[in-house]
């Protein structure tokens, strides 16, 4: 989950808030694909030194969010349709396992956290629009609810790299999108098949539900392959 504008857990290193506020502009689009990240304009910005700057580039750059070209410095990753098809087909991979094993395990406080997300979404769902931040950490808790009771750390772990990654792409393609969908229905068929623990109903509409996305989004978001500086307009 993406944090607020200024915002760090207690006890976080400059390194730490500089990662959090680079990663934020990013997945929002603030930062676009392919945009040089130079060091002293990134410190004039963000307020932050260098070495935390270096160091949370260089986090991002292992998440695939920004990409190292050696001497010439640090640009944000670029969105590239295939990266994204592929992307796709690992999240599914992973959500599937993540689903079946928190169905299998949920009790009665996960139910109640699939039914509280399920609200909030479908209030998202009917008063914003994807790509607004409110909608974003909507969708973000919702799906993170359905899987929260596997029981693995690493699953989610993993799950939540890639959905950051995901987030970034819709954000960026959400105003170009071709496609018409009613969310809300899909997000209630999800939740209903969850809780009624019926497993494969639940990973088809999971499963489905990704694929649109992708079927949705992989033409609308183009490539960036021009690198621009910071700040430039």
């Amino acid at each position: 989950m993406l944090l607020p504008p200024d915002s760090a857990p207690s006890g976080a290193t400059l390194a730490d808030t500089a990662w959090q506020r680079l990663r934020r502009d990013i997945v929002s689009g603030t930062r676009p694909p392919g945009e040089r990240l130079r060091i002293e304009r990134l410190r004039e910005f963000y307020g932050i030194g260098p070495t935390p700057l270096r160091e949370a580039l260089q986090r991002l750059s292992a998440e695939g969010l920004v990409i190292a070209e050696g001497n010439r410095g640090f640009a944000v990753a670029p969105l590239d349709p295939a990266e994204f098809s592929d992307l796709t087909r690992a999240r599914i991979a992973v959500e599937r396992e993540c689903l079946r094993l928190s169905i299998a395990h949920g009790d009665r406080a996960w139910e109640a956290r699939v039914v509280s997300a399920t609200y909030l979404m479908a209030s998202a769902d009917a008063d914003t629009v994807p790509g607004a931040d409110d909608w974003e950490q909507a969708n973000a808790d919702f799906h993170l609810a359905m899987v929260a009771a596997c029981g693995s750390d690493w699953l989610l772990r993993v799950r939540a790299g890639l959905q950051t990654l995901a987030e970034r792409y819709r954000r960026a393609s959400v105003d170009r999108s071709r496609g018409r969908r009613d969310l809300g229905a899909e997000h209630k068929a999800i939740s209903e098949a969850v809780l009624a623990r019926d497993v494969e109903k639940a990973l088809v509409l999971t499963e489905r539900h990704y694929g649109k996305t992708e079927e949705e989004l992989r033409a609308a978001a183009p490539p960036s392959d021009e690198h621009q500086d910071l700040g430039k307009e």
